[in-house]
């Protein structure tokens, strides 16, 4: 859920632009040639979100507002080079057809690849 509601915000933001975009006169065309750039952009503004909240060191909004939060191992905040780690083994975990993903299907813990690769979770908040 936390996951859908942080979607939710890149796509509205995304829709943003494209009306400031189309209201100050510019033009989308997609075709062979541009829907890789408009693919690229998106992909950017999905990383984009994701850094920042790794440089904040905080957990983003879909998290806050489904009242969880991410910890270590330890039961720590984690750090900002976790949160990194997390976030780039994310994308990994995607880009290799969602494998990463489905791994917590069969993990004794329910543990995706990068929950394992950045030593972190989420758990709710008490």
């Amino acid at each position: 859920m936390a996951a859908a509601l942080d979607a939710s915000i890149i796509v509205m933001a995304l829709a943003v632009f494209a009306i400031v975009f189309r209201v100050a006169g510019g033009a989308f065309v997609l075709n062979a040639k541009t829907a890789p750039v408009f693919v690229g952009v998106a992909a950017g503004v999905v990383v984009f979100y994701r850094l920042l909240w790794c440089l904040a060191n905080g957990d983003t909004v879909g998290q806050k507002w489904t009242r969880l939060r991410l910890v270590n191992f330890d039961g720590q905040t984690p750090t900002r080079a976790q949160r990194f780690y997390r976030t780039a083994s994310g994308f990994l975990s995607v880009m290799a057809g969602g494998i990463g993903l489905l791994w917590g299907l069969v993990d004794e813990e329910t543990l995706t690849w990068h929950d394992h690769i950045s030593k972190t979770f989420p758990t709710p908040v008490n």
